[in-house]
C-alpha cells in the first residue's frame, strides 16, 4: 500500500470517527423518541366526596359516643387532637373521607423517594408564634437556644444549597428574583418594592397589633387595611406605579405559589400580606432558609399521629347532622359500606366550607373560591442534567407552572437510582369551577403534553430522560384570597351553631398556609374546651 493510500485511509477513519461521534446522540435520541412512558393520575376522592350530593346512604346499623367529635383529618383537625390531648382530654374521635390523614400535607412515595401531594416546605415561624414553635420543639426541628438567644434548629430539615434558582433569559440563575441583565431602571424598581414591603412588615396600628400578621386574625382592622383588602393587588401596583415585566412577573408568580391566582384576582392585602406577613423576627442566622422534606408537609402530619392513635376513622364520609341535646352525626363508612351515627357533644367541622354546605343545609359557600392545582412527580433518568445542579426550587421565567421541586435533594446520601421531580401547576383564572372541570376531564396524554411544554422552556430534550409520570388532581387545592374573602367573606361561616358545632378551616383564614391551618384547629378546640 502507498504512502498516499495509507494516509487516505487515515483520514477516512478519524472522518468516520468524527461523523460517528455526531450521529451517535442523535440515534440514541431516536431511539428514545419511540419508547412509551409509564403515565397514571391520582387525586384526592371527589367521587366519594361528590355522594353528598345525593345523599344516597344506607341507615345507621351502629352507634358510637364521644365526647368531642372532629370531621376532616388535614392540619386543622389534627391541630385540634393535639391541643385536647395536651389539655387532658381523651375523649374525642376523628373521621376522615380520604384513606389517610393530612389533607393537602399529604404525600406518595415510589422506589426511588418520597413526594409532596401538596404542601411541601414550611417557613421559619414568626417569633410572635409561639405555638408554632413549641410545635417545633415537640417534634425536634427546634432544639433549644443557643447562648446569644438564638434558636438552634436542625439543619438536616432545613434547604441545603442550593435552594432556589431561576432559568431567565436562556440561563439558570441563582434565586428567583430576576438579576441577570436587568436595566438599572428596573433593579431600582426591585429595590422601591422590597423597602415598600419592609415598611409594610413592621407597620403596626395603635393598638399594637401588625397589619400584616400570621395568623390573619391577628392583624390590624384599621380602615387604611381593610381598604387593601378591597382592591386587587395589579391595580394596588399600577396605583405606586410599579410597572416593570420583571418585577410583574415575579408577584404574580409568587401570589400563583401560595394562594393560586395572580395579581389579577387576589386582594392587595393578601399580595403585600406574602411579602409582609413573615416578620423574619425568630433567627438571625437562618432568616431566609424555609423546613422541607422528600414527602413535603406530610413530615409534620405525621408528628401529629400521636394525638390520635386509636382516635381515628378514616374513609368515612359526613353526610347529616342533627343538633338536639346532643349533636347527632351520620357517616358512610366506604370501606364496611355501612352508615354509623356518632354522638357528641360537641363537633368541630375541620372541613372546607364547600363541604359544609352540603352537610349543613343552611351553610352558603358561594363566595369562597377554590383553586384547583395540578401536581406531577415525574421520574427521571439519573443522568438528567448532566453535570448541572438541580436546586430544591427551580422556577422557570414566565411559565404557566410555578416550576418543579428536586423531591431527593435532601438526602444526605448520594443519589445513586433515578431522579425525581415534582411540577406544580395552580390555575389561575376568573372561573375556578369550570377550570376544575376541565383539569378532571384531561387525560393522561393530555396532561403529559400540558407538562412537558412547560418544562421544555429551560429542558428541551427532558422527554428523552422520562421514565414515568404521575399526575396527581386536587380540585379544590385552596382557597383564593380575593378582595373581601379575608375579612368580610368567612365572618358568618366562622360561626358556631348553639355552642354545639364549631368550625375550623384554612379557608376560614382565606389563606390556605400551614400555620393558618395549625392555628385555625388549636383556637377553635381552646374554645370548645
Amino acid at each position: 500500500m502507498s504512502n498516499q493510500s495509507t494516509q487516505f485511509s487515515r483520514k477516512d477513519f478519524l472522518k468516520t470517527l468524527f461523523l460517528g461521534s455526531l450521529m451517535l446522540p442523535f440515534l440514541q435520541y431516536c431511539s428514545k423518541k419511540g419508547k412509551s412512558l409509564l403515565l397514571k393520575i391520582t387525586g384526592t376522592n371527589h367521587i366519594l366526596g361528590h355522594k353528598l350530593w345525593a345523599k344516597d346512604f344506607p341507615k345507621p346499623t351502629e352507634e358510637i359516643h364521644t365526647k368531642y367529635l372532629i370531621v376532616g383529618g388535614g392540619i386543622s383537625g389534627l391541630s385540634a387532637c393535639r391541643f385536647f390531648s395536651e389539655n387532658n382530654e381523651q375523649d374525642y374521635l376523628l373521621l376522615e373521607m380520604e384513606n389517610h390523614l393530612g389533607g393537602n400535607s399529604s404525600n406518595g412515595q415510589n422506589q426511588f423517594s418520597k413526594f409532596p401531594l401538596g404542601a411541601h416546605y414550611l417557613p421559619l415561624p414568626n417569633k410572635e408564634n409561639t405555638e408554632i414553635i413549641e410545635f417545633l420543639k415537640e417534634t425536634g426541628i427546634y432544639q433549644g437556644d443557643d447562648e446569644t438567644g438564638d434558636p438552634i434548629l436542625d439543619e438536616y430539615q432545613m434547604t441545603f444549597p442550593q435552594q432556589e434558582r431561576l432559568f431567565f433569559k436562556n440561563s439558570w440563575q441563582n434565586d428567583i428574583v430576576p438579576q441577570n441583565g436587568i436595566s438599572t431602571k428596573v433593579k431600582t424598581e426591585f429595590d422601591r418594592f422590597f423597602k415598600r414591603m419592609d415598611d409594610f412588615r413592621n407597620k403596626k396600628d395603635e393598638s399594637g397589633n401588625y397589619w400584616f400578621a400570621i395568623p390573619v386574625h391577628d392583624s390590624s382592622r384599621e380602615d387604611e387595611v381593610l381598604q387593601l383588602e378591597k382592591i386587587i393587588f395589579k391595580d394596588w401596583l399600577k396605583k405606586e406605579n410599579f410597572m416593570s415585566e420583571e418585577l410583574l412577573w415575579l408577584l404574580d408568580y409568587s401570589c400563583r405559589d401560595d394562594y393560586g391566582l395572580g395579581t389579577d384576582y387576589v386582594s392587595a392585602w393578601a399580595g403585600i400580606h406574602y411579602f409582609a406577613g413573615r416578620k423574619n423576627n425568630w433567627s438571625k442566622k437562618y432568616k431566609d432558609q424555609v423546613f422541607t422534606w422528600p414527602e413535603g408537609n406530610a413530615r409534620l402530619a405525621k408528628h401529629f399521629s400521636k394525638y390520635i392513635k386509636d382516635k381515628a376513622l378514616s374513609n368515612h364520609l359526613v353526610f347529616d347532622v342533627k343538633i338536639n341535646d346532643n349533636v347527632e352525626v351520620l357517616s358512610f363508612d366506604n370501606i364496611q359500606n355501612k352508615t354509623k351515627k356518632i354522638v357528641a357533644e360537641k363537633v368541630l367541622f375541620a372541613t372546607p366550607q364547600f363541604v359544609n354546605e352540603r352537610i349543613l343545609n343552611h351553610k352558603k359557600a358561594g363566595n369562597f373560591n377554590y383553586v384547583p392545582w395540578l401536581l406531577t412527580t415525574i421520574i427521571l433518568r439519573n443522568d438528567f442534567g448532566g453535570d448541572e445542579e438541580l436546586a430544591w426550587d427551580n422556577v422557570i421565567y414566565g411559565s404557566d407552572g410555578l416550576g418543579y421541586i428536586y423531591d431527593q435533594h435532601q438526602n444526605v446520601e448520594q443519589i445513586m437510582g433515578e431522579k425525581v421531580i415534582t411540577y406544580y401547576r395552580s390555575f389561575s383564572t376568573d372561573n375556578c369551577k369550570k377550570a376544575r372541570k376541565r383539569l378532571y376531564a384531561l387525560k393522561e396524554n393530555q396532561l403529559k403534553n400540558l407538562v412537558l411544554e412547560d418544562l421544555k422552556k429551560a429542558h428541551p430534550l427532558i422527554e428523552d430522560f422520562i421514565i414515568e409520570m404521575q399526575f396527581h388532581k386536587i380540585g379544590h387545592a385552596m382557597i383564593a384570597p380575593v378582595p373581601g374573602q379575608i375579612f368580610e367573606n368567612s365572618k358568618n361561616a366562622k360561626q358556631p351553631i348553639d355552642g354545639k358545632v364549631f368550625f375550623a378551616h384554612s379557608d376560614l383564614s382565606g389563606i390556605s398556609i400551614f400555620e393558618e391551618a395549625f392555628y385555625q384547629g388549636w383556637r377553635t378546640a381552646k374554645n370548645m374546651l
